[in-house]
C-alpha cells in the first residue's frame, strides 16, 4: 500500500493549484482523478468563454496569457494543461476513488479502481477534496426526466439546427445556450422559475437575448416550470393552468450539486443549506485532516467564476498543514 503525505482528490484547476502550493512548501501530493485533468472545463461548452479575465484565472504565479479579454475553453484547457505538465504534477488520471477511511492511529485509507475495474488502496496522512460538481447535476423529480432527449449539459448548439428545443433554468449557461441555438435555427423555449429575467445575467449579454425575445426569436415562460416530459412534448405548469409544448430535445441546466454520499463517507457533515461544513480559515472540514478545495467549497451555485477564489485555497491548507505539523515538509 503506497505511502503518501498527502492525497488530492479532483485535478481541475483549484486541485491543482493546491497541488504546485503544497511542492512549493515542499511536499509531495499525489492527484487522483476519475477522468482527464481539468475534466470539468473540457465539459464546457465547445466555444465557450469565460467570464472571467485571464488575470483572475492565474495559478501557480504563472500568466495566462491570451490576445482575448476573455478567455476561450480552448486557451484554458492549454494553460491548467500545461501547468501540470511543467510542474510535474505527480497524478493518476482515469482513476477513481470510491472510499476514504480515517484510521483510529491518524491519516486515511484510500480505495479507488483504475479504468480497468482493477481496485487499489493508498494509505494517506491528509485528503484534499477538490472533486467539483459537474458530474453531479441537479436532477427535477419530473416524469421522462430519464428520457435520451433530456441532457443537464450544453457543449454545442449543431446537433440542434431545426429542433424545438426547451431550456429550463434562467442562469447565464442557459441565456448563452439559448443565444448559441437561435443563431443555428433552433426553435427556442426558455423555462424560467423566476418572475423575469436573472439579475445575474452578464450585463453585455442580456439586451441582445431581451431584443430576440421582444421579436419573438427566442421563447420564455417566466413563473414556469416542466413538469413532465413526453417524447414529443413538454408540459410547463404555471399558476396552475398546464401548456404542452412540441419538442425535440430539453436542456436541464439546473447547476450542479456536491457528491454528498461520498464526503458523508468519510464522515463530513452538511450544514442546513446542503453544503459540506469547514472552517473558511483552513478549509478544513469537521473531519480532521480532510480538507476542501475549489467549487465543492463555495457554498453557492457552482459555476466556472469560482476558480478566482477556489485557486487560493490550496495555499490557506498548505499553511495549515506547517502550523500544526500534521505534515512536515521534506519528510
Amino acid at each position: 500500500m503506497p505511502d503518501e503525505q498527502i492525497i488530492i482528490i479532483g485535478a481541475g484547476p483549484c486541485g491543482l493549484a493546491a497541488a504546485v502550493e503544497l511542492q512549493s512548501v515542499g511536499l509531495s501530493p499525489l492527484v487522483i482523478e476519475k477522468r482527464n485533468v481539468v475534466h470539468s472545463i473540457s465539459q464546457y461548452p465547445t466555444y465557450m468563454n469565460f467570464f472571467s479575465t485571464p488575470a483572475n484565472l492565474e495559478i501557480a504565479d504563472i500568466p495566462f496569457t491570451t490576445a482575448n479579454e476573455k478567455p476561450s475553453r480552448l486557451e484554458a484547457l492549454n494553460y491548467y494543461r500545461s501547468i501540470a505538465l511543467r510542474k510535474n504534477v505527480r497524478m493518476h488520471a482515469y482513476e477513481t476513488v470510491t472510499a476514504v477511511e480515517p484510521q483510529p492511529n491518524g491519516g486515511f485509507v484510500l480505495r479507488s479502481h483504475d479504468r480497468y475495474g482493477e481496485g487499489r488502496q493508498y494509505r494517506a496522512d491528509a485528503v484534499i477534496v477538490a472533486t467539483g460538481y459537474f458530474d453531479h447535476p441537479n436532477l427535477i423529480g419530473i416524469p421522462g426526466e430519464e428520457l435520451d432527449k433530456v441532457t443537464h449539459f450544453f457543449r454545442e448548439a449543431h446537433p440542434y439546427t431545426g429542433m424545438k428545443v426547451a431550456i429550463i433554468g434562467g442562469s447565464n449557461s442557459a441565456i448563452d445556450a439559448a443565444l448559441e441555438l437561435e443563431r443555428v435555427g433552433a426553435d427556442v423555449t426558455v423555462v424560467y422559475r423566476g418572475e423575469t429575467y436573472s439579475s445575474h445575467i452578464k450585463p453585455w449579454v442580456r439586451p441582445g437575448f431581451e431584443g430576440l425575445v421582444n421579436k419573438g426569436r427566442i421563447g420564455i415562460r417566466f413563473a414556469s416550470r416542466v413538469v413532465e416530459i413526453g417524447p414529443r412534448t413538454v408540459t410547463v405548469e404555471r399558476d396552475g393552468v398546464r401548456e404542452s409544448l412540441p419538442n425535440d430535445f430539453v436542456l436541464a441546466l439546473t447547476g450542479f450539486r456536491p457528491d454528498r454520499a461520498f464526503l458523508n463517507g468519510i464522515g463530513v457533515t452538511m450544514e442546513d443549506e446542503g453544503y459540506p461544513t469547514f472552517d473558511d480559515e483552513t478549509m478544513e472540514s469537521n473531519v480532521p485532516g480532510v480538507y476542501l478545495a475549489g467549487v465543492v467549497a463555495s457554498r453557492h451555485e457552482a459555476n466556472e467564476i469560482f476558480i478566482e477564489s477556489g485557486r487560493f485555497h490550496g495555499r490557506k491548507i498548505a499553511a495549515h498543514l506547517l502550523r500544526t505539523g500534521k505534515i512536515r515538509a521534506g519528510r
